[in-house]
């Protein structure tokens, strides 16, 4: 390691280097940072804008699942039907999809020996359950906070090998230069969040490395309604600056939480048949809204249990099932701009429980918990009573007992991201996206899927590291300070005209950019969209984007503020980046839908009644809710997306998407003695 002090673009930055740099303490950086020293990479270093923030140590549902090949009982699997799985999410890379197969018992395996408790049986099998879009039992729990336990085992490893970590560092830019026609990552530039204005310590800081794993966690910075803990931003907007692709980026998981606290509502939550009530913002006029679209009291009880199995919004079920009433919530919310709750005091429609009326499957499911009687938090206190306290225990706490909770249809997860290939390698060489922030998953995935996912992106890309880029020499004093000239200048400029600004006016600005851009992916880029809405929203976020740096202001003396002017300008940038991937995906695909997203097609059909004579009835739903499934038409492909920044001065710059076929699933030579003559010679690491 190197600590000194440069002058690169005119002012003096301390410059860190090292031979790798993870960014993100989440499950996947902290298994990145790990597996890198293990490989001999021990010249590395993590980087986190809050330690203990982030998506891994602070989220989670009523039964978190990690998803992995079957480890137990007498079902057949194999890596390569578990590969065909992930595949046929849709629009995924079959190749990928392999590595995450094949690797999944060895990233699984080494959380068990780091000592997360995975259950298993007295004959020592790890024993699985079946999860959503997943035909055998390869999913498996530790309760609500799996991933928090895997992060807090994950680091307590990186902590015993002495691995340093810099904490409260914002991403400001990847800095790359130029080798051979190609891009290469050269280093990082941050903004020490902790420094204090007058302080004799400078506010930035640059690492200069070769290597970036890159595991800054999803983009949730990007929308207002969010189940996102709160301190989770993303930092992709860095990515697309440097010149890396989006892949997917259309495809969400949006689904039922409560919004405060922040919390998946989800599993048993739903299947002990909460009442669902909106009230006007003031709390006056409480109705049980799902009533008006469906009356009938067993057809409505049923789809509420039905949404515990089948949380996530999924446009196949809006039609006639459980997502329908994910579509009722968006009416009352966006359209209507009411209130949403969950209240468990008292029963749907009517005083007392008539399990008669259930589908057989929640009558089955509820006899057999022994809950058929009593009131939802009665039933909710019998079968998962953690679940009850879950919420007395948060802060602010919500006594389900004795208050309604408040819920909304909110951005989950994102299944794109940057672009990667079977060793987590971005288009930009030393760059490798690791966990949520890559673009590895599909339209669907298994339940559980993404904790697996980057457990495998963090060895793929270490192994790649340690075997091929171990050596790869960084810039000397000079060649650095050049190449990273402009991007520094820029943000030294940027952070002046923007604290004079305020300075001047005595006002700040900076927030209401934030809370423009969320609110207005919320309501335009959301699970429901509108084509010339998303392309609207496209134009007024690149105008934002444009006129951000001579228009931004905020406090000088104000960490946060400080913090908000490169936090919000990532944010703009991905917002935008991921409006064009969206525009052109709804002209690609003809308004079609698919996933978690409806858009809406003046052709299309509104969801029907679904029961009795007439099942195939449309409700009265407003035009918006309209929608043509694409039943698969596009599965077989993948689109990509490239930001550049144009060079004439404006930021937006241009978004440009393509096309291709899918990876599909590789049938290589698996002779074992091909295999190990290759393994000796090479590694098998192209």
């Amino acid at each position: 390691m190197n600590e000194t002090t440069l002058v690169i673009g005119g002012h003096k930055v301390p410059v860190v280097t090292r031979q790798a740099i993870v960014v993100g303490t989440g499950s996947a950086g902290y298994c990145a940072a790990e597996r890198l020293y293990d490989l001999g990479v021990k010249d590395v270093a993590l980087v986190a804008d809050h330690i203990n923030g982030g998506t891994s140590r602070n989220a989670g549902s009523d039964k978190q699942t990690y998803y992995k090949l079957t480890l137990s009982g007498g079902d057949p699997d194999s890596v390569r039907e578990m590969a065909q799985t992930l595949f046929e999410g849709g629009a995924v890379d079959g190749d990928t999809a392999l590595v995450e197969a094949a690797v999944s018992a060895q990233g699984f395996l080494h959380l068990c020996e780091l000592g997360v408790p995975f259950p298993r049986n007295k004959y020592g099998e790890y024993i699985g359950y079946k999860t959503d879009h997943d035909p055998r039992r390869r999913a498996t729990s530790v309760g609500p906070y799996t991933s928090k336990a895997m992060v807090e085992h994950l680091q307590a490893s990186v902590e015993s090998k002495g691995i340093p970590t810099y904490d409260r560092c914002r991403v400001v830019d990847i800095l790359t230069a130029e080798k051979d026609g190609e891009r290469r990552v050269i280093g990082l530039l941050v903004l020490r969040t902790d420094v204090e204005e007058g302080s004799d310590e400078s506010r930035f800081l640059v690492f200069r490395t070769p290597n970036i794993v890159y595991a800054t966690g999803g983009p949730a910075g990007i929308y207002g309604n969010r189940v996102y803990p709160n301190g989770q931003w993303g930092a992709s907007g860095a990515a697309y600056r440097a010149g890396v692709d989006g892949k997917n980026l259309t495809e969400w998981q949006f689904g039922l939480a409560s919004t405060n606290p922040k919390w998946n509502v989800s599993g048993t939550y739903m299947q002990v048949l909460p009442r669902f009530v909106s009230t006007a913002q003031d709390g006056s006029g409480e109705r049980e809204f799902l009533t008006e679209a469906i009356p009938d009291y067993g057809r409505q009880l049923s789809l509420i249990f039905l949404k515990g199995y089948q949380w996530p919004f999924d446009i196949r079920k809006a039609r006639d099932g459980s997502s329908l009433i994910d579509l009722l919530v968006y009416r009352e919310t966006v359209l209507r701009g009411r209130k949403v709750y969950l209240d468990f005091r008292s029963n749907p429609m009517q005083p007392e429980l008539d399990a008669s009326k259930l589908d057989k499957e929640a009558y089955d499911y509820l006899e057999q918990a022994g809950a058929l009687t009593g009131t939802p938090i009665e039933r909710l206190c019998h079968m998962n009573e953690p679940a009850y306290q879950f919420y007395l225990e948060k802060n602010p706490g919500v006594d389900l007992e004795k208050e309604m909770l408040r819920i909304d249809l909110c951005a989950q997860h994102n299944n794109g991201g940057l672009v990667i290939d079977p060793w987590w390698r971005s288009n930009v060489e030393g760059l490798f996206p690791a966990g949520e922030v890559d673009g590895v998953h599909g339209v669907y995935r298994p339940g559980g899927s993404a904790l697996n996912a980057g457990q495998v992106a963090a060895t793929r890309a270490a192994t790649y590291i340690s075997a091929r880029r171990a050596e790869t020499p960084v810039l000397d004093d000079y060649e650095f300070a050049a190449a990273a000239e402009a991007r520094v200048k820029e943000t030294f400029d940027l952070l002046d005209s923007a604290t004079a600004r305020a300075e001047q006016s005595g006002a700040e600005n900076v927030h209401d950019y934030l809370k423009n851009v969320q609110n207005l992916m919320s309501a335009k880029a959301g699970p429901v969209r509108q084509k010339d809405k998303v392309e609207a929203a496209f134009c007024q976020v690149g105008q934002w984007l444009d006129e951000y740096e001579t228009t931004v202001s905020a406090k000088l003396g104000s960490r946060r503020s400080v913090d908000r002017i490169f936090l919000v300008r990532d944010i703009l940038t991905t917002a935008y980046v991921y409006l064009g991937a969206m525009a052109e995906y709804a002209e690609h695909a003809g308004n079609t839908s698919r996933g978690s997203v409806l858009y809406t097609n003046p052709d299309g059909d509104l969801p029907v009644k679904g029961y009795g004579d007439d099942a195939n009835t449309p409700l009265d739903m407003e035009d918006i809710f309209r929608f043509k499934l694409d039943d698969g038409a596009f599965n077989s492909e993948v689109q990509e997306t490239a930001f550049r920044q144009d060079g004439e001065g404006k930021a937006a710059g241009s978004v440009n998407c393509s096309w291709r076929p899918v990876h599909q699933i590789p049938e290589d030579d698996d002779f074992f003695e091909n295999v190990w003559r290759s393994y000796r010679e090479t590694g098998n690491i192209d």
